[in-house]
């Protein structure tokens, strides 16, 4: 009889990177966590002996745990959260189960240090188009839903990165940034290590995109032209973020799940 208290490693990999993903809490021991410090998408560590003092931090939202095996500390975790009104479960077969699925997973060393809120904290060139909308949708699916993104002129970049403890991002001369012929979408994805056959297809599209390659694949003409136009409708950055997170929603949908499908008109049957 499947379990109420769990999820499965194939129901959770069709939740990862989706705007209604559940909260992901890893709560292995350090012992664990050492031999392998990667963690799963938009995943972040918790002390599974403070649950008390964080579990009201996740009140309304849908929680999963993560442990090594998905055995007491997950199942323990979870079963206190729910204690508190939270829905929540474990990983079945936790980490391990993930990781011999070949599920994503990020480097966790490449993440930035958070702020007092435990919020990552990113700055680039105000007026984005299309690497500035792909990295922090990039950065919010997969390695930080609470992450800011801040947007100033481009000469401000750098002084507003050192003032406010921020990563600057798509700019000349950082690390995070284009690297040859590859964009700052790229880059992300690699230094991460976010590799899955989905995200290499978006990337393809924003790369085409971003550096004037439409030729690359199809779907690049269509891809800039939605996003120049988002960027014609918005005088707000921040609003146009929140818009273009729906465009990249959609396209790694489409990625991931739709590229075969094809529609026609007329449908050839009868009415």
């Amino acid at each position: 009889m499947p379990s109420t208290t769990a999820i499965t490693v194939a129901q959770l990999s069709r939740l990862v990177g989706l705007p209604d993903a559940p909260v992901l809490v890893d709560v292995r021991i350090d012992e664990d966590y050492d031999a392998d410090p990667r963690l799963l998408p938009a995943s972040s560590r918790r002390d599974f002996k403070a649950v008390s003092t964080w579990a009201a931090e996740f009140a309304g939202r849908h929680v999963v745990v993560i442990c090594q095996r998905g055995q007491k500390l997950s199942q323990g975790v979870a079963a206190w959260l729910r204690h508190e009104g939270i829905t929540a479960e474990s990983l079945e077969g936790g980490f391990e189960a993930w990781l011999a699925a070949k599920g994503a997973l990020v480097k966790a060393e490449k993440i930035p240090r958070r702020d007092d809120r435990g919020r990552t904290v990113w700055v680039t060139r105000a007026r984005p188009k299309v690497d500035r909308i792909a990295c922090p949708w990039l950065i919010r699916r997969f390695i930080d839903p609470s992450a800011v993104f801040l947007f100033v002129e481009p000469a401000e970049v750098l002084a507003a990165a050192d003032r406010f403890a921020a990563i600057p991002f798509d700019i000349d001369d950082v690390f995070w940034s284009h690297r040859g012929e590859r964009c700052t979408f790229d880059t992300m994805i690699e230094e991460f290590g976010l590799r899955s056959e989905a995200l290499d297809r978006l990337a393809l599209i924003v790369r085409a995109a971003d550096t004037a390659r439409l030729d690359l694949i199809p779907q690049a003409a269509g891809f800039l032209a939605a996003s120049l136009g988002l960027s014609r409708m918005f005088r707000d950055d921040l609003e146009q973020l929140e818009a273009g997170m729906l465009l990249y929603d959609a396209f790694f949908r489409w990625c991931r799940d739709a590229t075969d499908e094809t529609h026609n008109w007329p449908s050839g049957g009868k009415t």
